[in-house]
């Protein structure tokens, strides 16, 4: 089910979830989110996120546009215990490039993210890999 409303911003830039959409996801006062700016699409997503002490990743993958790809490498990060929390891809060039930006919690991971992305990198269907850590804003 999709849910649309317009809010207005205040002046320091914020806007209310409304009711409905706020009981409809979950989000309780309190809780952390991701919001993720697309300047091309001139959007932002929101997405609830997990508890404040989480390890919080962003992914950055660009990969052979083959079908396939992204669950073998959803998988690999599966064995690993890496949570994704929230995935955007996009084909580039069609049956040649995608690219896809995940959000992904480290938090059970016993190893260093530098491992995981040495491991996926050797993939012959990754191009690049950055796994770099989002910080969190405390209010």
């Amino acid at each position: 089910m999709k849910l649309t409303e317009v809010v207005r911003v205040d002046s320091k830039g914020r806007v209310t979830i409304p009711m409905i959409m706020r009981e409809s996801l979950n989000i309780v006062e309190g809780m952390h989110v991701i919001l993720i700016a697309d300047t091309d699409k001139r959007e932002i997503l929101i997405s609830p996120l997990v508890p404040p002490k989480a390890k919080i990743y962003e992914i950055y993958l660009e990969l052979k546009d083959q079908p396939g790809v992204l669950a073998k490498v959803a998988s690999k990060l599966a064995e690993y215990g890496v949570d994704l929390i929230t995935s955007h891809c996009t084909t580039i060039k069609r049956r040649e490039i995608a690219e896809c930006i995940l959000i992904a919690d480290f938090t059970s991971v016993e190893v260093d993210p530098e491992e995981v992305r040495r491991d996926i990198a050797r993939m012959p269907y990754t191009r690049m890999i950055i796994i770099r850590p989002l910080k969190s804003v405390r209010t």
